[in-house]
Formats: structure tokens, C-alpha cells, sequence
């Protein structure tokens, strides 16, 4: 810790060496031998339930260029993992948080000091210790900022009295048959006390599902925990350090993890390039199916405790190379979440056709249909891509609006139909792999590979409120 984080710490409340039951696991150690990480992390792992009762909700709130996750337990007790941008004040969290009625804080994790993550801290304290049923704890890395964000982080801290942790390695938070282990930061910090590598990294797990949240966590923080933890970082959900960054989510560290699905928060237009293309292309070399809080908005991963629904606010590529066509989405929007699809912990991925509002089945759309797939490109697939195809028409009465559809294959490669398309009834439309100029008649995905497998592949088309249209497999 800091000197100027000790002082305060020292004048105004009890600093802790650790999280609430942390380093306390009962995992055969020797009498008064502390739990390590390692430990700790290896009994979650070996210790896993068969699909326990109870959902476990997390929620990556978009917030910009920022980063803000909230969870709620089976059992009701609450985590809120950062609290967004300075900028903003925390407003878009605190109004999310009251949208969806969250009355307390059991524990709220500052994953470090910089003004994206703690933005929201001082209002979400004062709101919470005064017009609500308060904050349970604060954990927090111990490494001090000198920004004026962070003084009223610690002023509310102080004002409201509200306990402090000074967080590390091997720590844990217990939210009922949830547990959260601290992986990092070790003892005695990594490079030098930097911030982002010393973020609080948090394996959360519930039954056999597990999400890895990574703070700005960059490649020292990454080597860490692979030094450290090898296998036992597999995960089914990963947020990515850093937003993305090009100093993050190395090759190495994604065979580690393994996860079935990658987060990435940022904004838009970020300043800093964030997601960094090269991320994306290690992510895509790996089959990682990515959500972007830019263009699916607020993503929210659903677990029992064996399966994971994936809702975002609107339909948009998940394949890591394609996020950046998808069509951005603001903070504060208010379109309700749709369920997109479903992974187990084991990987397979499900799409789920959503129900409608009315109960009954979603007809909508339903007069799409597949006429035609040509998968197996004459000669080389690689070098005659708009060989490959899918012709679809439209089987109904009256002309169809397919404009920001997306067509996606079983991998998760996704492209999305231009504004202004749209099929007349009876009328045929052909998607090609490769490039050309779009007709009202043909269309290009642009990909410079081939998309559709020749022995088989899953074709899903969801419309523009991401409601599914059609799911067709062809062998």
C-alpha cells in the first residue's frame, strides 16, 4: 500500500489484510499455514456442485469507455465490480442499479484506482448509505491515485463510515452458494505498484459455470496467473483486461482460461483504439465468440449453475474480427435485454429462439426461408469466395425490411444485412462470402476466408430486435 492510502486508511477506518473469510478455505492445510490462491482456486475447481438451485445474474452494464458489472446471487446479496466513468459521475450505473431495484450493495469491488472504474463510487456510496438499505464492504487493491475521483472515493468512505478491505491474493467473498476467490494481486505487488497490473482479479464461480473478471490487467498481471494458477484459470466467461487493450488478453493467457465467451466494455469511438485489433485477432484465432458492450449494449449471462443465457440489447457480430460492424448503441439506452443464446460449461453453444411478448410462439418474419446452399466453392474455396453462398426468399405475401438483420454460421461469425435492404414477396436474395458491390438481388459478407463448412454447418438468421427469424442445418 501507498503511503498516501495508509495515512488516510490509518485516520479514518480499520484496513483490513483481507476480504471477509479470505485465506480461510478448508482445503487440508497444515495448522497455521495460510490458504494460497493456488489453493484456493484448485478446491473451487475440484469442489464444484452439480448444477445448484437458483440463477446467478451478471450484468455488464455500457457505460462507455469505462467498465461496470453488477451480480446478484441466488440467495439476493449483490457485487458491484467498478462503477463506471468519471465523466459521467456514475450516473448511468446508479440509474441502472435503481432500474432494476437492487436496494443494497452487499460488497462493492474497486478493481483499481483510475477514474473509468471509480467514477461512480462516491455517488453510489451516498445514494446507497443514505436514500437506500446501504454497502455492506469495499474491497479495493491498495494502491492510491492521486485524482480527485479517487479523494471522494475516500471522502464517502470516511463520511458513511463504511468498512474497507484491502484486498489480495487468496482472499474470498461468499455470496451463498456463489464464491468469488481474489487471484491477484499478490503480496507485495506486481511491476512496480502499476495500477492496471495490480487490478483485483476475480474468479466468481457458481456450480460448474465460472467468469473471470481482470480489472485493466495487462500482460505482467496475465503472466502472473499463468505462473500461477496454470489450468485452474479455466473460465466460461472472460471480461478482458484493459478494455481490450493490445497489451491484454495475450495468446497464452486465452489456452489458459479457455472461455467459451469473451467481454469486451468500451466505447464506441474509444480515444485509445480499445478493442485493439490484434486482441480481436487473437480472440478470433482461438473461435472465442465476443460481446461488445459498443454494439450489443448491456450483456447479461444468465447461469444455473450448468448452463449460461446470453441476453444483450440488440443483435450484433460476436465474431471478434467483425465486432466493429455492428451498429453502436449509447449508454442509457433503454431497450430492454433479448436472450441470444445458450453455453453450457462445457462449450457447446445453443441459439434459443426468444418468446414472444404475447406468450405464444414469435412468428414474426417467419416467411424467410433458405432455398439454396452452396457451401463447396468450385476450386478452391479460399480463392472463389463468392462461389459460396446462400440464396434465401422470401415465401410470403408481403415485402420484408431485412435491413441490420444478421445471418450467422455455428461458430458465431456473423454478418449483418444494410440499412435499405429489403426482399419483395416471392423474390430471392444471394449472400456471397467474398466481396462486391450489394444489389438489390445479391449481397456480400466481405470475409476473406471461406465461412460456410462443406460437410455441415448451422445457418441463423435473427432479425433487427434480435428475435430469431430461422435456424436451418444443412449436412
Amino acid at each position: 500500500m501507498t503511503a498516501s492510502l495508509r495515512t488516510v486508511v490509518v485516520v479514518v477506518l480499520v484496513l483490513f489484510a483481507g476480504c471477509t473469510g479470505g485465506g480461510s478455505l478448508d482445503v487440508g492445510e497444515s495448522p497455521g499455514q495460510p490458504t494460497t490462491a493456488t489453493e484456493a482456486t484448485a478446491a473451487q475447481t475440484t469442489t464444484a456442485a452439480a448444477s445448484p438451485n437458483g440463477t446467478l445474474e451478471v450484468h455488464f452494464i455500457n457505460v462507455g469507455q469505462s467498465v461496470s458489472t453488477l451480480l446478484v446471487a441466488p440467495n439476493g446479496e449483490t457485487m458491484l465490480i467498478d462503477s463506471g466513468d468519471f465523466r459521467d459521475d456514475g450516473e448511468h450505473v446508479l440509474a441502472y442499479l435503481q432500474a432494476h431495484d437492487i436496494q443494497r450493495l452487499d460488497y462493492l469491488v474497486t478493481s483499481h484506482a483510475d477514474a473509468d472504474h471509480i467514477g461512480g463510487n462516491a455517488a453510489i456510496i451516498e445514494y446507497y448509505e443514505t436514500q437506500a438499505n446501504g454497502v455492506g464492504a469495499i474491497y479495493d487493491p491498495g494502491i492510491a491515485s492521486t485524482s480527485q475521483t479517487y479523494a471522494a472515493y475516500l471522502d464517502a468512505v470516511e463520511e458513511h463510515d463504511v468498512p474497507l478491505y484491502r484486498t489480495q491474493a487468496g482472499d474470498q467473498i461468499s455470496m451463498g452458494l456463489v464464491t468469488a476467490t481474489v487471484l491477484s494481486p499478490p503480496e507485495g505487488y506486481l511491476a512496480s505498484e502499476d495500477r492496471n497490473e495490480n487490478s483485483i482479479v476475480l474468479m466468481t464461480q457458481f456450480g460448474s459455470t465460472r467468469f473471470l473478471f481482470t480489472g485493466d490487467a495487462e500482460h505482467e498481471a496475465e503472466e502472473y496467473l499463468i505462473d500461477t494458477y496454470g489450468s485452474n484459470l479455466q473460465a466460461t466467461v472472460l471480461k478482458t483486461g484493459h478494455h481490450g487493450s493490445k497489451g491484454s488478453t495475450s495468446e497464452e493467457f486465452l489456452q489458459a482460461v479457455q472461455p467459451k465467451v469473451a467481454v469486451v466494455s468500451s466505447d464506441y469511438d474509444s480515444q485509445y483504439g480499445h478493442p485493439n485489433e490484434e486482441t480481436l485477432e487473437r480472440l478470433d484465432a482461438q473461435s472465442i465468440p465476443t460481446y461488445w458492450t459498443a454494439t450489443h449494449g448491456t450483456i447479461v449471462f444468465a447461469s444455473n449453475g450448468d448452463q449460461v443465457r446470453i441476453s444483450t440489447q440488440q443483435a450484433a457480430p460476436t465474431r471478434p474480427i467483425e465486432l466493429r460492424d455492428g451498429t453502436a448503441i449509447e449508454p442509457g439506452t433503454e431497450p430492454d435485454v433479448t436472450v441470444r443464446t445458450e453455453i453450457t460449461a462445457g462449450g457447446s453453444l445453443t441459439t434459443l429462439t426468444p418468446v414472444a411478448t404475447d406468450g405464444g410462439t414469435d412468428t414474426t418474419d417467419a416467411s424467410l426461408a433458405v432455398v439454396e446452399v452452396h457451401a463447396d466453392a468450385a476450386g478452391s474455396d479460399t480463392e472463389n469466395l463468392n462461389d459460396e453462398y446462400i440464396v434465401f426468399k422470401n415465401t410470403g405475401s408481403e415485402s420484408l425490411d431485412l435491413s441490420g438483420w444478421t445471418i450467422s454460421d455455428a461458430s458465431g461469425r456473423t454478418y449483418t444485412v444494410p440499412d435499405g435492404t429489403t426482399l419483395a414477396a416471392g423474390a430471392t436474395i444471394t449472400l456471397h462470402t467474398g466481396s462486391g458491390a450489394d444489389t438489390s438481388t445479391d449481397l456480400y459478407w466481405g470475409s476473406g476466408s471461406a465461412v460456410w463448412n462443406n460437410d455441415g454447418d448451422t445457418i441463423t438468421v435473427l432479425n433487427n430486435t434480435g428475435a430469431t427469424v430461422l435456424e436451418e442445418t444443412y449436412a
